[in-house]
C-alpha cells in the first residue's frame, strides 16, 4: 500500500529544483534518501508533509491529494522531523513532545492522560525518557534530535519524514535510532522517508534507496541495485569503491585512496 505519493512532483524558486520527481512511500518500508547538498532532499521533504505545493504534479497521501486535507489531517499522517533548535519557551523535554499531541487535541486543548502517556512511551523509544523533565534548550543537540524524533512519534502518524535524524548523534544512537524506525515500519506498518548522508547506514537498514541528482530521480530500488561504484560516484563526483559488508552482505562503500608521489 502507498502511503505517500510523489506523482511527476516539479518545484523550484528562481530556478529549478526538483524535476519531475515519482516516488512511493509504501506501508512497511524505510526509504533513505541521498544526494548531495543543494540535490533537493529537504525541499522534497517539505513537499511531502505539505509546507510546500508543487508548480507541476500531486503529492497523494494514501489516495487523496495533500492539497486537499486539512493541517489536522495531514499533522495525524504525517510526521515531519527536521534539525533541532532552540525553542523560544521554556519547555521541558516532554512538554515539547506534548506539542505533537495537537493534531489529537480536544475541543478544550488540554493534555489528557492518553496523551501523557503517549509522549512518555515516545520518548521511551528514542530512550530520551530520562530528558523528559529537562528543559528542551539545555539538552545538547544528539539528545534535542532524539526528543523531537519523539515529537513527531506522538503524532502517531502512518508516516515519517525525516531530514538526517541522526546528525549530530554519536554512533550508537545513529544505529539505535535507524533500528528504531526500522522497527516501527515493521511492526506498525508505517512508512519512512529519510534523508542521511550515512550511506552505509543507509545500506545497511534501507529498503530502498532513492539517489536525488541535480534535481532528477537518478534511480531507486534495493541497496544492491543502487549503491552501485558507477551510480555513486556520478551523483557524489568522486571515485567510490562498493563491496559487501562481512556480515550483513549490504553494500559497503569506501573513497578509493589516491596513491601520492614520494618523489
Amino acid at each position: 500500500m502507498n502511503l505517500l505519493t510523489f506523482d511527476n512532483v516539479h518545484f523550484g524558486y528562481d530556478r529549478p529544483v526538483l524535476q519531475g520527481i515519482t516516488l512511493e512511500i509504501r506501508a512497511g518500508e524505510l526509504v533513505a534518501l541521498l544526494g548531495t547538498n543543494g540535490a533537493g532532499k529537504s525541499t522534497l521533504l517539505q513537499l511531502g508533509c505539505g509546507t510546500l505545493t508543487p508548480q507541476r504534479g500531486a503529492v497523494l497521501c494514501a489516495d487523496e491529494s495533500l492539497t486537499q486535507l486539512s493541517r489536522r489531517t495531514a499533522a495525524q499522517r504525517i510526521g515531519l522531523v527536521t534539525h533541532a533548535s532552540e525553542v523560544h519557551f521554556p519547555l521541558t523535554a516532554l512538554e515539547y513532545v506534548l506539542t505533537g499531541r495537537f493534531a489529537h487535541a480536544r475541543a478544550f486543548g488540554f493534555d489528557t492522560e492518553e496523551d501523557v502517556e503517549t509522549a512518555l512511551q515516545a520518548l521511551r523509544d528514542t530512550d530520551a525518557a530520562q530528558f523528559a523533565e529537562r528543559r528542551f534548550n539545555q539538552l545538547s543537540s544528539g539528545e534535542r534530535q532524539r526528543v523531537v524524533l519523539a515529537r513527531a512519534l506522538a503524532q502517531q502518524p502512518q508516516v515519517l519524514l525525516l531530514d538526517e535524524p541522526t546528525a549530530n548523534a554519536d554512533l550508537a544512537h545513529q544505529v539505535a535510532l535507524l533500528i528504531l524506525i526500522q522497527r516501527l515500519t515493521r511492526e506498525r506498518g508505517l512508512g519512512a522517508l529519510v534523508i542521511t548522508h550515512e550511506i552505509n547506514l543507509a545500506a545497511e537498514f534501507a529498503d530502498r534507496v532513492a539517489l536525488l541528482h541535480q534535481g532528477s530521480l537518478l534511480a531507486c530500488g534495493s541497496p544492491a541495485t543502487v549503491l552501485t561504484e558507477d551510480l555513486l560516484t556520478k551523483v557524489f563526483a568522486t571515485a567510490l569503491l562498493v563491496d559487501r559488508h562481512p556480515q550483513s552482505g549490504k553494500p559497503r562503500i569506501s573513497w578509493a585512496v589516491r596513491k601520492t608521489s614520494t618523489t
